[in-house]
């Protein structure tokens, strides 16, 4: 498995965003039509992850839900990249979470 695939995907994300044809990029076109188009494909996409991991029963089923967790990984990328932030401004945000308890990070943002 390759470790750097969130680079490599962060840099497809940024040169579609920044120089590709939208009618030859799926990527581009949704930066072309804007952010509320991309919020609609991740909720589009948390729905359908939430759905598969109700029916995560079997291996068919667990396969769906990794697929869909893909998409839904895919088009939050496509936000962030489209609000100019980063898979590394989430790791950094994790990081930062890592030794708080759950609890205690929730009470944080209160």
């Amino acid at each position: 498995m390759n470790d750097r695939i969130l680079e490599q995907l962060h840099a497809v994300l940024d040169a579609r965003k920044q120089a590709a044809d939208p009618d030859a990029s799926y990527v581009a076109s949704l930066h072309a039509k804007g952010l509320n188009k991309i919020l609609e494909k991740v909720g589009e996409e948390a729905t359908e992850t939430i759905l598969a991991a109700k029916d995560a029963t079997d291996d068919a089923g667990r396969a769906d839900l990794v697929g869909e967790t893909a998409d839904l990984w895919f088009h939050s990328l496509v936000m962030l990249s489209h609000l100019n932030l980063s898979y590394r401004d989430v790791l950094t945000e994790l990081e930062k979470r890592f030794d708080l308890s759950g609890h205690a990070e929730k009470a944080s943002r209160q």
